[in-house]
């Protein structure tokens, strides 16, 4: 009994290499018949990519800017506040010794 489910195993596992080598030799093939399309297609990325990537950062600049005077302008009494508070601090204190 213990012979037949080795053998029914040992089967298995050779219709399975079976069609893992059909499947690596189709794709193999393919790839070969598709090289010129895929060396089309990383050149026309390649493009795309040199004229995207520069106006991405140039976007990406824009919004930090954009963002950072959004975050900014409701601080702006508190810097104010601070500015006055540092005025009147700096014109209270001792002058510096010649």
């Amino acid at each position: 009994m213990a012979a037949v489910l080795v053998f029914a195993g040992l089967a298995l596992a050779a219709i399975v290499f079976c069609f893992t080598l059909v499947g690596l030799l189709l794709k193999l093939a393919f790839r070969l018949i598709l090289f010129p399309l895929f060396l089309l297609k990383w050149i026309v990325s390649a493009v795309v990519m040199m004229v995207l990537v520069p106006v991405f950062a140039l976007v990406t600049i824009v919004l930090t800017v954009v963002f950072g005077v959004v975050i900014a302008i409701p601080l702006l009494p508190l810097v104010a506040v601070g500015a006055i508070l540092w005025l009147l601090i700096k014109s209270n204190g001792r002058p510096a010794a010649a």
